[in-house]
């Protein structure tokens, strides 16, 4: 199914009232049978903390009902409440901010920075200038780039053995 502008930010306004981030929604599965991702986390937690699974079945309860009187959601959908793992998604601008200085990934539909479809370094943050942004991380090698978001395909966290 493709995104529904109208429900992600009502979802948006009442995971924030419950005290968590909106961090991803992701529609799958069939028209039959459509599964609602939700992906939630704490706005203060840094990498590999933040919610429980008491918390993703307080959020799913909380947002359930509203979801149901909606016409925009079909009648026969799943909702899956989740974390957003130990490799968290990146996907908006408070993302590239909050987890500065952390290891992340980025992939690419192209070649990102003449390198590689796939770039990993330490995120230095986002540079927001007329109508684009783009992605600053330093490379293993200590190089720094900077990437377009809109030829980024996908940002996470990496998550670091120690």
């Amino acid at each position: 199914m493709k995104p529904i502008p109208e429900i992600e930010s009502g979802l948006e306004s009442r995971i924030e009232a419950l005290g968590f981030e909106l961090v991803e929604v992701r529609w799958r599965g069939s028209a039959r049978r459509p599964l609602l991702q939700v992906r939630i986390d704490r706005p203060d937690s840094g990498p590999g903390t933040g919610v429980t699974v008491d918390d993703c079945a307080a959020v799913s309860r909380a947002v359930e009902p509203w979801l149901e009187g909606r016409s925009e959601v079909p009648e026969r959908y799943v909702l899956e409440v989740s974390s957003p793992g130990v490799e968290r998604p990146l996907v908006r601008d408070r993302d590239f901010e909050r987890f500065r200085g952390e290891r992340i990934a980025l992939k690419g539909h192209d070649v990102l920075a003449g390198r590689s479809r796939r770039l990993e370094g330490e995120l230095l943050g986002l540079e927001v200038g007329s109508g684009s942004a783009a992605i600053r991380i330093r490379l293993p090698d200590g190089d720094e780039v900077s990437v377009p978001r809109d030829v980024v395909a996908g940002a996470n966290l990496v998550f670091t053995w120690r």
